[in-house]
């Protein structure tokens, strides 16, 4: 019998888990999801088009127009045919915006082996869950508004990540927490480089804060912004450092 841990905040950059993770006993609980039915019924006519097919047409949309352009009425439209057919693939919008998420996290490359360098292996799926948001800039609003379902590409990405953290410290609690720290940063650098975050020109940004501290009344941020210099201009490069101080540090090793 597995424990029951309470991970209500954990997110995966692909979705994340409200609630409790459950025990072997509660599984009959689970509730029902997309990739828990058939893909098409028995009975009916023969199937024109595949999940597959609908959520890669529902992927493109989402890119070509943005996240809220995505309906049943808009879908069907592009793929020339009814909204009515739709729902004999997909029982909603929500499940259609499940399997949009899921389609991205399958788009990570998980080959790679576990039991080496679990830094430079969990750096690496962090820039590349980086580049996947990246490439869909509508899927941090997605994660951030949709029901909390893993599918079976972000479970693949979570168990992908704890075999790479398996030879590292920390207890199971702490790497998960770990995998949600770096999930976040990965949507934080993304929206920052697609220019989603908002707030102006960053180098702007920095001259106003440099001449409000050098009036002398932010004793603390002035000695602080003296000693650090200018920011990192690569954004990838403070992007690695933070994930090799912060990763360490939460599993109780260290600075890297």
């Amino acid at each position: 019998m597995f424990a029951v841990l309470d991970y209500s905040q954990f997110r995966t950059p692909f979705g994340g888990l409200k609630g409790r993770w459950r025990t072997v006993a509660d599984r009959e609980t689970r509730p029902t999801t997309v990739w828990s039915r058939p893909e098409r019924g028995a009975r009916g006519p023969a199937p024109e088009r595949s999940r597959t097919q609908i959520t890669a047409a529902a992927l493109a949309l989402a890119d070509a127009e943005g996240l809220a352009a995505v309906s049943m009425r808009a879908l069907a439209q592009r793929l020339g045919t009814g909204p009515a057919s739709l729902y004999r693939y997909v029982g909603s919008r929500d499940e259609l915006l499940d399997l949009m998420a899921d389609a991205v996290a399958g788009e990570l490359d998980l080959s790679g082996a576990t039991g080496g360098d679990w830094l430079d292996a969990l750096v690496g799926l962090a820039l590349q869950s980086r580049d996947a948001h990246v490439r869909h800039p509508w899927l941090a609003d997605l994660n951030d508004r949709r029901g909390e379902v893993l599918g079976p590409h972000a479970i693949d990405y979570l168990d992908h990540a704890l075999g790479i953290l398996a030879p590292a410290p920390g207890t199971a609690g702490q790497k998960l927490e770990a995998i949600g720290l770096l999930g976040g940063l990965a949507v934080l650098f993304a929206r920052r480089a697609t220019g989603a975050a908002g707030g102006g020109d960053p180098s702007a940004q920095a001259a106003h804060l440099a001449a409000v501290a050098a009036e002398g009344r932010h004793p603390h941020l002035l000695a602080a912004l003296t000693s650090a210099g200018a920011p990192p201009a690569d954004r990838d490069a403070l992007f690695v450092t933070l994930l090799r101080r912060l990763l360490p540090a939460m599993l109780g090793q260290g600075a890297a």
